[in-house]
């Protein structure tokens, strides 16, 4: 049994449609992760090529922290990057996306996700997501100071003994997490399919959100278990030093598409989307500004 979400008659990519979103089952969380780790031993090099920013910037991050005396941001930023996680992983959900289809999928396929009809629309989920980043830190920057003042931590032991020792650390540690969890529910009911979605069936922002959240109020004990082997995936590869971070994250990133494809049905009408287009023709004046979103003369 599946429920059927309706989009509204208003469009910016294509014509309205339905999306079908699925009741699933945890094993096929199970076997989201299976297919993800298949993608990745399939195109390795290229997985880690794409995510290997990720451990260079925990590096950067590290030091910078430890340069100027922000330590307590150090595990928000890094855990805040989970936010901002699904936007990164469009080029690996490319990469799926045409192995699924039996495509040759190199490094520079990943980069297709630039010419696709819904990049603005998944340019500004990803803004959104950033927005949704910078307010975690922002939060995370005042609890500490709510808890602690301003009084800076002198070392990494010296922020370790007030953390974990301490009344206040222990308080830190409860509200911290319970701010971040709700921020990290927030990120999961609006982008848990909502990029695939786009990069696959051209949809809306808020046509991806809407389904995105629909799948999670369809599906509340999977998605929930879901963010928490996310979670605990990105906790493991953390260490030593965001290290494990350029195969957690490749794999988590394509595991993600395949969740997609179990959690939205396919499109029973897909497009011919590699026939090479007719030519244009000569444009004019009147064209303008119509030409420059040449996905309005599409279909």
């Amino acid at each position: 049994m599946a429920t059927v979400f309706a989009r509204p008659r208003l469009q910016l990519f294509g014509v309205s449609t339905t999306y079908v979103v699925r009741k699933i089952s945890l094993s096929d969380l199970v076997d989201a992760l299976r297919l993800g780790w298949e993608d990745f031993k399939a195109v390795p090099t290229h997985a880690i090529v794409l995510c290997v920013i990720y451990p260079v910037l925990g590096l950067v991050l590290f030091r910078l922290v430890l340069g100027h005396s922000v330590l307590p941001l150090l595990f928000p930023l890094a855990a805040g990057f989970t936010l901002i996680g699904p936007f990164a992983a469009l080029g690996l959900y490319e990469l799926s996306r045409r192995r699924e289809r039996g495509e040759e999928a190199a490094a520079w396929d990943a980069m297709r996700v630039l010419r696709a009809p819904s990049f603005g629309a998944i340019f500004e989920l990803g803004v959104l997501l950033l927005v949704l980043f910078g307010v975690w830190i922002a939060a995370a920057d005042a609890i500490y100071i709510t808890i602690f003042d301003y009084a800076p931590a002198a070392s990494i032991p010296d922020f370790a003994r007030r953390v974990l020792t301490t009344s206040e650390g222990w308080s830190l540690i409860i509200v911290g997490c319970g701010v971040g969890l709700l921020f990290a529910l927030i990120a999961l009911c609006v982008s848990v399919v909502s990029f695939p979605l786009m990069l696959d069936r051209h949809a809306t922002a808020i046509d991806a959100i809407r389904t995105s959240m629909q799948a999670v109020m369809r599906n509340p004990i999977e998605m929930g278990v879901w963010g928490l082997m996310v979670a605990a995936l990105l906790a493991a590869g953390s260490l030593p030093f965001f290290v494990g971070l350029a195969v957690v994250l490749p794999v988590l990133g394509h595991a993600t598409w395949h969740l997609y494809r179990k959690v939205v049905e396919p499109d029973p009408n897909p497009r011919e989307e590699e026939q090479p287009r007719p030519p244009i023709g000569h444009r004019y004046a009147a064209d303008f500004p119509a030409s420059l979103f040449p996905w309005s003369r599409e279909r």
